[in-house]
């Protein structure tokens, strides 16, 4: 009886090592990756790589690379894109500015990058699965044309924008400080997913050289994905109990996604979604009444161009009060829809938002009084030949103590000029620099806010600026991952366009201990390296079953191999045939006995 159970166990895993060696052709598969990647659809144009034999020649060799090189950098620029969504309104009113229309070329050069990266990952995608297969790859033309494109594509718009919008890599590396663990995770099992076609291929090649450079470059970049937590930091990585406060929120010119800006609306708006501040942009009218605009003319926010058509580029400062109040500033809002959130908007809503005006400096006070809430303001100096070229401070700060009822105290005074004279006129005023100063220089000028770019965020530079109780806020952050960062790095309070959708937010997106942290990418790296090792180990002993299970025969003559194979399907018949046999004498023991 054991030696029947011995036999059964014998003749079982024959059958399953002739099931592990034979080679599986998945015919419809392997018709339709050909058809997609080669416009090959009938069975005689496809070729499987033999043993020895390389997977492609050298002209599709260079094609793959350019393949993979067209992935890599579309993925960099889609990456980047997305990442600064931050500043596509910035992006689509820098545009304006030069083409003189309204138009989201932020959404359009986003969706452009995701095209090209889907083309581009679809191709790759049907590589690795034909080699997988182990057929030789043929790149059709029109895709080695669309490849051509998307690199195209890939680098000049990323040559244009670093010209242009330079700043938006600090972005980039400030990406990393959340999504790097992410990244890191993603790229390491994205490297052992391809461990399988590269082992295959590796064992099937007889070209030392071939096989050493593929092991090289595979090697490299799995080592480097494996280290790359060395170098990383960041600020959300802490012990637990050691986040601070959640930052506190600044409307910039209101809630900029929910009402048309600079409006009483919006800023009504910013109020009611839980904004601790208000931001604005203060301007002189030529008969000296100060309202809120940020842009040195009127054309972006109201309907000049329906008033006064021949005056659409005088600056803003130079139109009388009576003529700013008969401006619309709320239709543009429907028009142009910079966020994508016009359409979002009540009935109610709509209606309130179309019968903005221009708002007065005095009516923006009186709103911040009424709520309590803090406000800080950029003020532009009117240009030459205007009646209060010299006075502009002298004229704001009458506003402020004389036509509003608002504290001194609720007010981050940023203008640089005359500060001096400013605090020795109210000192109550909260001095706020928006420049980064020795801390002498800031101490002298008795500052105590500092407004700052986000691209200037730091746990090192908000903890030394707090030593000595001077807080920071920093502009404009309007994404969760940003908003999460400026949290983990301390920050006391951000400027935002967006205040309704991040006082809903209860803690930083990434947040976990280093011991968590470390845990993750050991646990990781280790999976992975075992994940590796068993497909590289699995191939060599396939590929070396297969060789003397089919009778292969490598001999050399004149630098070239000679082939003498057999065809695995007769073994795997033999095979079949000498397990039945010793089933059936097996069951012929069993019942004699």
């Amino acid at each position: 009886m054991a030696s029947t159970l011995s036999q059964l166990q014998v003749g079982w895993l024959r059958s399953l090592r002739a099931k592990l060696l034979r080679r599986y052709k998945h015919q419809p598969l392997v018709s339709c990756l050909v058809g997609l990647y080669s416009c090959r659809w009938r069975r005689y144009e496809r070729s499987l790589t033999q043993p020895g034999e390389c997977c492609c020649n050298k002209l599709e060799s260079v094609s793959f690379a350019l393949l993979v090189a067209a992935f890599c950098l579309t993925l960099v620029f889609l990456y980047f894109w997305g990442q600064a969504k931050n500043d596509y309104n910035d992006f689509d009113w820098f545009n304006f500015g030069i083409l003189g229309f309204w138009f989201p070329w932020s959404v359009v050069l986003l969706v452009v990058a995701a095209g090209f990266f889907t083309y581009v990952t679809v191709l790759v995608l049907l590589a690795v699965c034909l080699l997988s297969e182990g057929q030789k790859l043929y790149l059709h033309w029109s895709h080695k044309i669309g490849i051509l494109v998307s690199l195209t594509f890939s680098v000049v718009a990323t040559a244009v924008l670093s010209d242009l919008w330079s700043k938006e890599w600090k972005t980039l590396l400030l990406s990393f400080q959340i999504t790097a663990p992410y990244l890191h995770v993603g790229g390491v099992l994205l490297m052992t997913a391809l461990a399988w076609p590269i082992a295959l291929h590796f064992f099937r090649m007889s070209s030392r050289v071939r096989r050493g450079l593929i092991l090289a470059l595979y090697l490299g970049v799995l080592s480097a994905l494996y280290l790359v937590p060395l170098g990383l930091y960041s600020p959300c990585i802490k012990e637990a109990g050691t986040l601070g406060p959640k930052p506190a929120l600044i409307g910039h010119r209101g809630a900029a996604m929910l009402a048309p800006e600079n409006t009483l609306m919006s800023f009504e708006k910013a109020v009611d979604v839980g904004s601790d501040g208000l931001e604005t942009d203060v301007t002189i009218s030529f008969d000296g009444i100060p309202f809120l605009m940020h842009d040195q003319n009127l054309r972006r926010t109201t309907n000049i161009h329906e008033v006064f058509p021949n005056r659409t580029d005088h600056p803003a400062a130079m139109f009388t009060w009576s003529d700013l109040e008969s401006l619309n500033a709320g239709s543009w809002f429907f028009s142009h829809d910079p966020f994508g959130t016009a359409g979002a908007l009540g009935a109610d809503d709509r209606l309130q938002a179309q019968k903005q005006s221009v708002c007065s400096l005095q009516d923006f006070l009186q709103l911040a009084a009424r709520k309590d809430k803090l406000v800080i303001f950029d003020l532009y100096r009117p240009p030459r030949t205007h009646p209060y070229r010299d006075t502009w401070i002298q004229r704001t700060l009458e506003v402020i103590h004389n036509e509003s009822s608002i504290l001194s105290s609720q007010v981050l005074w940023l203008p640089s000029d005359l500060r001096a004279l400013v605090q020795e006129m109210d000192p109550e005023l909260q001095q706020t620099s928006g420049s980064r100063l020795p801390l002498e220089e800031l101490q002298s000028n008795n500052i105590v806010k500092l407004n700052l770019h986000y691209s200037s965020m730091s746990s090192t530079l908000v903890r030394e600026y707090a030593a000595v109780n001077i807080s920071t806020n920093l502009y404009v952050i309007s994404q969760p991952w940003l908003f999460s960062l400026a949290w983990c790095c301390g920050v006391q309070s951000v400027t935002t366009d967006a205040p309704q959708l991040l006082s809903s937010m209860k803690s930083p997106l990434l947040l976990m201990s280093p011991d968590e942290y470390n845990l993750m990418w050991i646990l990781t790296d280790l999976v992975s390296l075992i994940l590796i090792l068993l497909i590289f180990f699995f191939h060599w002993w396939r590929e070396r079953g297969l060789a003397g299970y089919s009778g292969v025969k490598m001999t050399a003559e004149n630098g070239t191999y000679s082939k003498f194979k057999t065809e695995l399907s007769d073994i795997w018949s033999v095979s079949s045939a000498n397990s039945q046999a010793e089933k059936t004498h097996t069951l012929a023991t069993v019942s004699e006995h």
